[in-house]
Parts: C-alpha cells; sequence; structure tokens
C-alpha cells in the first residue's frame, strides 16, 4: 500500500476541527512575556470520562509537538462551522510566525494554562500531558482536562472530509 492509498482511503473519514493552542513560558523573567503558538487539528479526540481525558496526534518534531514536549500545559478550542478561516490560517505550511497568526483573532487566556482559547468556539478545554506515546511518525499527546466550557452554541461544528473544511448539513 502506498502514502497516497493510504491518504485517499483515509480522507472518506469525516473528522472535527481543533485549535490546539499553547502558551511558551519566558525564560529570562526580564526577557520578552514568552509566545503563543497554534497548530489546526482534526485527529483530536475523547479518551476517557474518569479520569476527562483527550487525545491528540501530532507530528514528530513539529513545532507543537517539540513545545508540548516542554510545556504540559495546553488548550483546544472546537471551532465552528464559521472558523474555517482559522483552521486554514493555522494549517498553513511555511506559515508567517505564531504572533501574527494570532493577530485579529479573538481569544481569551485560560486560567489553567494560559494558553489562548478562540472566541465564538463551540468548546473549549484546557489540559496537561499526561502521556505521550511514540506511534510512527506522531506522536500521541493525552491530556488531562482541567477544564471545559462550551460557550458558544451557535452553528455547527467545523468538519474535514476529503481534503476539505466542510459544514454539517
Amino acid at each position: 500500500m502506498s502514502n497516497d492509498e493510504f491518504r485517499a482511503a483515509l480522507s472518506r473519514l469525516a473528522a472535527g476541527v481543533v485549535l490546539l493552542t499553547a502558551h511558551e513560558a519566558q525564560d529570562d523573567p526580564d526577557g520578552p512575556l514568552g509566545e503563543d503558538s497554534g497548530m489546526t487539528a482534526t485527529a483530536f479526540m475523547s479518551v476517557s470520562l474518569d479520569p476527562p481525558l483527550v487525545m491528540v496526534s501530532l507530528r514528530n518534531s513539529s513545532r507543537m509537538d517539540d513545545l508540548l514536549d516542554e510545556q504540559p500545559l495546553w488548550a483546544v478550542s472546537v471551532l465552528s462551522e464559521s472558523q474555517s478561516h482559522i483552521a486554514g490560517r493555522f494549517a498553513m505550511k511555511g506559515r508567517i510566525s505564531d504572533r501574527l497568526l494570532f493577530e485579529d483573532i479573538p481569544y481569551v487566556r485560560g486560567e489553567y494554562t494560559n494558553a489562548p482559547l478562540v472566541g465564538g468556539a463551540l468548546a473549549t478545554l484546557e489540559c496537561r500531558t499526561e502521556q505521550r506515546v511514540l506511534a510512527g511518525d506522531h506522536t500521541l499527546v493525552i491530556g488531562r482536562v482541567l477544564a471545559a466550557t462550551a460557550p458558544s452554541a451557535d452553528g455547527g461544528p467545523l468538519t474535514y472530509f476529503r481534503g476539505k473544511y466542510r459544514h454539517l448539513g
């Protein structure tokens, strides 16, 4: 089986779209405040209710994988169907700096993680890494949910199917 055959087969599996975020703490207390990072993910799922656990799959040695290897606190914003522009922005290859990506997106900082939580998201979760599992060319990051909210009831979820962002309906 080729990589293309594998990709084509799994592109038929619809997935929800989330924005995974983390705040990189400053190294020098007198230096800059640290930076926010974000990435679009479709390989995200609930793992356990008791304790509350979720999982996200990250490409090995990606910026987010490296950051979450050092920073155990992160957040997830479940994107609504009206937020495909946010998903596309944080999924770009060779993109501009994360600081500029967040510039015109409304967000608040998580109480537990200090990570950006996107305004208008269907739900937000703040997490602490419990376990990292190497799985081929990806790392499965399992996080304990520290806080969960459902701030927006407007619209449906943003989904990804056959290589495009889609709306249910």
